[in-house]
């Protein structure tokens, strides 16, 4: 359900906007969105999981403040997020 730690590196570093970069919205996008398709894997199988749906909405909700927060500050960063995870707005 959650990623590992060489997965996520990887994840940092193909959404990194610069070294180091482990903070900026794109990066912490990416990483729920990585950590939300792995959940909806997971309830292909475990459907009456219920626990781990809360957490799942959860996560949605984040990534959604953030997409929100970039949507205020560039728009072109935000259609730019939304293209690369293929995230539904």
């Amino acid at each position: 359900m959650s990623i590992t730690a060489q997965r996520k590196a990887e994840v940092i570093k193909t959404s990194a906007t610069k070294a180091g970069d482990t903070g900026s919205p794109e990066v912490q996008v990416a990483i729920l969105s990585e950590r939300i398709n792995n959940l909806t894997e997971h309830f292909k199988t475990h459907v009456k999981d219920n626990h781990s749906r809360r957490g799942l909405l959860k996560l949605v909700s984040t990534r959604r403040s953030l997409l929100d927060y970039v949507k205020k500050t560039d728009e072109a960063r935000y259609r730019a997020l939304l293209e690369k995870h293929n995230i539904r707005r």
